[in-house]
């Protein structure tokens, strides 16, 4: 597809954004204003309430805006979020290719409410992967490169317990592989179709016990990167041969992970 296409789709997308931002932040100001003329006569915990949900939605829709209009580069920018798209490397006719693919994954013949039934598919557990992800395991499997991010306790990252009466605090977490390198990270994904719907790629990075440094910094998970000299034999899956890709994962990439406060 031309470059020029592909950023008259973007153009067009982002328009359509702007208008649907535009019209949350019109209705979340007067739901603002109808608050605060409420609280100018009485307290009242409903509008106080409508206030606090008002300010805060304003406060985000407004990022929103300034994102689709910023034009420079953020760090930021390179994290991937559950729903949003990344690049996913998989196998197709012999050769290695990328392809955009959501991630949160939607297995081919599920309905589409179930991003909402079941909102975590954007990991798929290790210890679970013959069981609610068998449909995909043992299927032609994708790769991504990157980092991790994580929401911990503070006071699990400062190792330390919750004074009486003190309300525990989330940081986010960077989590990079030191000595620095790219992990490849084992995904499973799915073309999920149905009349009168678009395709939708996606996928779910595999997840499995943390190493000793991640749980020490407050989490309970970690991704599984895989050593570069088994990328084909992922992304070309035995399904009569599932001890081979457990094999794989248990020899996966396995340096020390670094952490620190995210940008």
């Amino acid at each position: 597809m031309p470059s020029c296409e592909i950023k008259g789709f973007v153009d067009r997308f982002n328009a359509e954004q702007v208008t649907k931002l535009e019209q949350e932040l019109f209705r979340q100001r007067t739901r603002l204003a109808d608050a605060e003329r409420t609280l100018q006569s009485k307290v009242n915990k409903a509008a106080t309430e409508s206030r606090r949900i008002a300010t805060d939605t304003i406060e985000s829709v407004r990022g929103r805006l300034a994102d689709i209009r910023r034009t420079e580069a953020e760090v930021r920018d390179s994290r991937i979020f559950p729903g949003h798209c990344a690049p996913v490397l998989v196998m197709e006719d012999g050769q290695r290719v990328v392809k955009p693919m959501r991630y949160q994954c939607r297995i081919a013949g599920k309905p589409a409410t179930y991003d909402v039934k079941y909102p975590g598919t954007y990991n798929a557990r290790r210890d679970n992967l013959e069981g609610f992800w068998k449909p995909l395991f043992g299927y032609p499997h994708g790769i991504v490169v990157s980092a991790f991010y994580e929401n911990v306790s503070k006071a699990k990252m400062e190792r330390r317990e919750l004074a009486q009466g003190e309300k525990d605090e989330h940081v986010v977490l960077e989590f990079r592989p030191n000595p620095p390198h790219d992990p490849l990270v084992a995904c499973l994904w799915a073309r999920w179709s149905a009349p009168g719907e678009r395709d939708l790629l996606s996928f779910a990075a595999i997840i499995d016990e943390p190493p000793d440094e991640i749980a020490a910094a407050g989490h309970d998970r970690c991704i599984v990167p895989i050593k570069p000299e088994n990328i084909d034999a992922w992304l070309n899956p035995n399904a009569s041969d599932l001890a081979a890709l457990h094999a794989i994962l248990e020899d996966g990439d396995r340096p020390f992970y670094e952490h620190r406060l995210a940008a």
